[in-house]
């Protein structure tokens, strides 16, 4: 009786760790993404090319960054070693951010720490998956809750960024960006367990409908996924970016609005992950992949047909559903379709939605410039319709 609640207990703190790693290093990263450009335009003091070019570098570094470190930890990494590493590699970052005004040095040093940091959250899903199997947990369920977090974090960071940016300065916001990296590893050296991993049976292997070792770009399932990924997230880059404008200069509606869209779908998105976690077992990850994509098409619909307020305000439901879904569903999607290669899967989940920054925030800004911002909505459905397509077309294990 004393080691079932002994081994109960390890399991919750281990389920605890999972959920508090989850949320500092999101904390972490929100701290940093929403202000990045207002520090490089007024502190740094470069111009909107410049700005631009960085965020470009960054988000490639990001993905060759992360995609390396996914391969390296499939084959022989200890996972739980490679996320304190890539903390790190985040602490570096926000340290060499708050000491540094020289453009030159971020867009090198800074870079090439932040690139290897990016890859802290994808391993940790990775580790969470690998622990969840191990230990006989509902995957869904258990990655559904961890999702949360980064959700949570990404709902309190943003204004928090602000805060201490506005308020104390930028040196003051990234030393507790910092803090967060050194409190995560804490976290992570203390309680998150090393995971054996198992070789996966020739029985599972069979029931996959393409063999998950061949050559990624070879692997049709997994390349029609990543590429309705890339194309859902670029609809959805384009909306988040074009959206205040769009109110203000199209719309003519209160400034405050976009404010207030983005907040009651951040605050529906966290309930949808943990329900939909629970609705896999009877409902199947393609079918919910399938329904989200679906009230992804409703929502640029709507957001087309209807200029009012409160359909908007209404709307956000099916813009909810959507990514509430998908970014639960999404990334266990993908390592379904790779279980010898977690790490990996969890990266292309990743770098699929990195593609789709530089993408969408290309595309926005050249077609609205040139068009106007109504055809910005209209890209988006097409690109949802494209994607449900894509969807439509991978085929799951038997």
């Amino acid at each position: 009786m004393f080691c079932d609640s002994a081994f109960r207990q390890k399991r919750t703190i281990i389920f605890a760790a999972f959920l508090l790693s989850t949320f500092i290093v999101g904390i972490a990263g929100a701290l940093q993404a929403p202000t990045l450009s207002r520090f490089l335009s007024y502190e740094v003091n470069v111009n909107p090319i410049f700005v631009g070019t960085f965020y470009s570098l960054n988000a490639i570094a990001s993905i060759i960054g992360s995609f390396m470190l996914a391969k390296y930890s499939d084959v022989k990494g200890e996972r739980r070693y490679i996320v304190i590493f890539c903390c790190l590699m985040g602490l570096f970052n926000s340290l060499t951010f708050a000491y540094t005004r020289h453009y030159f040095v971020l867009i090198t040093v800074g870079i090439f720490f932040a690139a290897l940091a990016s890859a802290a959250m994808p391993q940790i899903f990775a580790l969470a998956r690998e622990y969840a199997v191990k230990t006989g947990r509902n995957v869904v369920a258990f990655n559904s809750l961890i999702r949360a977090q980064l959700s949570l974090a990404w709902v309190i960071g943003p204004p928090l960024s602000f805060a201490l940016a506005m308020n104390y300065g930028f040196t003051t916001m990234y030393l507790s960006a910092a803090t967060m990296y050194v409190i995560a590893m804490i976290v992570i050296m203390l309680f998150l367990p090393s995971v054996e991993r198992n070789p996966v049976s020739k029985a599972d292997l069979n029931a996959l409908p393409s063999d998950p070792d061949q050559p990624i770009f070879k692997n049709k399932n997994v390349v029609f996924l990543f590429l309705a990924t890339v194309f859902m997230w670029t609809a959805n880059m384009m909306y988040l970016i074009d959206m205040p404008l769009y109110v203000d200069e199209v719309l003519h509606l209160s400034t405050s609005l976009p404010g207030k869209l983005m907040g009651i779908a951040a605050g529906i998105e966290i309930p949808v992950m943990l329900i939909a976690g629970y609705l896999v077992p009877y409902i199947g990850k393609r079918n919910l992949i399938l329904f989200a994509v679906i009230c992804g098409v409703l929502f640029y619909i709507g957001v087309i047909t209807f200029r009012g307020e409160l359909a908007l305000l209404l709307l956000q439901l099916f813009n909810a559903l959507f990514i509430g879904i998908v970014a639960n569903i999404g990334i266990i999607y993908f390592q379904d379709l790779l279980p010898t290669r977690m790490g990996v899967a969890s990266t292309l989940f990743n770098n699929g939605v990195t593609c789709s920054v530089i993408i969408g925030g290309m595309i926005q800004g050249f077609i609205s410039d040139m068009y106007g911002h109504e055809v910005i909505y209209y890209i988006a459905l097409a690109m949802m319709f494209i994607s449900l397509v894509l969807c439509l077309q991978v085929k799951t294990a038997r």
